[in-house]
This record gives C-alpha cells, sequence and structure tokens, in this order.
C-alpha cells in the first residue's frame, strides 16, 4: 500500500487510524460487514489502503482504494460543485418618474433576462429636483413593472423611497425558462379570440373605426397619467 503522507491530511482516518472493531466496505459490486483486521488484510492484498469516509455510521463505512486517488476524486468532486454552483448577482434597472413606453420595455426584457439567469433585480426611479412631486407615478411605474414580471420573479421589497430614490427588489422564481401563468395564458386567449372575431366583423362604418381607436388611445393616455 502506497501512501503520499505530504497529501495525507487527517481528514480522513486510513489503514491502522482505524481502531474500531468492524466496518462496513461499499464498492461497486455492493457492500459487506467485517472485522477491520479482515479489511486491512484484503486492503493489502489489493495494494490499496482502507479508507473510511462516514465514520459517524454503524458501522463506520470505508472504501477500499488508493488513498491518493481518492483524495484526487474529492477534489475534482468539490471543484466540479463550486463550477455548478449559481452566482447570484443583483442587477439594476433605472427608470424616471415619467419613463416612455419604448424605453420601459427595453427595461423589461433585460430585466427578464437577468431573472431568466437566476439573478436579482433592483429596480429603482430617480426622482431629479422638482420631479420628487411625482413620486406616486413612480410607484405605479415599479408595480406595473413587478406584474408584468411576476412570471420571472417574486417581489421581494415593494416600492420604498428612500431620498431620491424609490427601490422595488425582485428575485428570480426559479432557474431556466419562465413558465406562463395561467392569468396570462387566459389574457392571450381573450385577445385572440376578439381579435379573431373583429376580423370577421363587417366594417360598418370609418367613424366606428375612429372611435374606437380614439377609446383605445384615450385609454392609454389616462394609463400614463396615473
Amino acid at each position: 500500500m502506497k501512501i503520499d503522507k505530504k497529501k495525507d491530511n487527517n481528514q480522513y482516518r486510513i489503514n491502522e487510524q482505524i481502531r474500531v472493531k468492524e466496518v462496513r466496505i461499499v464498492g461497486d459490486d455492493g457492500s459487506v460487514v467485517v472485522p477491520t483486521r479482515q479489511a486491512l488484510d484484503m486492503a493489502r492484498e489489493r495494494d490499496e489502503d482502507l479508507v473510511m469516509i462516514s465514520p459517524n455510521a454503524e458501522p463506520p463505512v470505508c472504501r477500499i482504494i488508493d488513498y491518493s486517488k481518492f483524495l484526487y476524486q474529492q477534489k475534482k468532486k468539490a471543484k466540479e460543485l463550486k463550477q455548478k454552483q449559481v452566482k447570484v448577482e443583483v442587477k439594476e434597472i433605472r427608470f424616471g418618474p415619467q419613463t416612455d413606453e419604448h424605453d420601459y420595455n427595453f427595461k423589461l426584457k433585460h430585466a427578464q433576462e437577468f431573472l431568466t439567469e437566476g439573478n436579482k433585480v433592483r429596480a429603482y426611479v430617480f426622482f431629479r429636483g422638482r420631479s420628487i412631486l411625482f413620486k406616486e407615478q413612480g410607484e405605479v411605474l415599479l408595480l406595473r413593472f413587478a406584474n408584468d414580471l411576476e412570471e420571472y420573479g417574486k417581489v421581494e421589497q415593494m416600492p420604498k423611497l428612500e431620498g431620491k430614490k424609490m427601490f422595488l427588489f425582485l428575485a428570480p422564481k426559479k432557474a431556466g425558462v419562465a413558465k406562463k401563468s395561467q392569468q396570462k395564458i387566459d389574457r392571450e386567449r381573450r385577445e385572440a379570440e376578439a381579435k379573431e372575431a373583429q376580423a370577421e366583423a363587417p366594417v360598418v362604418s370609418n367613424g366606428l373605426a375612429d372611435n374606437a381607436k380614439g377609446a383605445s388611445a384615450l385609454a392609454n393616455l389616462k394609463f400614463d397619467e396615473e
């Protein structure tokens, strides 16, 4: 049995360091409980080491393996596990109290990507000078932002004013592609049915069409003013 003492960091008991009465030896072909002396003899026959990997089990669990190879495998597993761990970052999204629709949708898309990647999002509205008078408008903007991201993230902190900034914190729901909520599925179905009905309906007059466009524009205007 070849043991590199330089690599022996006393993390595991090996060979004669194992002083219990019996041990459970595990391997690719299963496990067996044997007296410790017999386990040591088995390790010597294979020119390998008896390594205790679970001292708190009853009886303690051991493997027969080259100790240097065993330490290398453990180090490799730890490295792979570390690489798989997702590093959560906090991404910032900044708005003005009167952010236009194009800029809003642009930042909404980025927030969706951030949350999908497993990052948190800190969105805030910055009030410059007298724009602090529009703090209610900033709060409405952040609440709309949270609602539009409900499929991707959950609210960790509701809009809160701190100095000249109003913050909203969102955390990702889970890694991977976000699924559509039932609410959005129903909404999309209703919109599709409405479009289909509109396409099949005859055009009565240009006046009705103009009124419909005007009502839609008015609704958008009222939402922006809120």
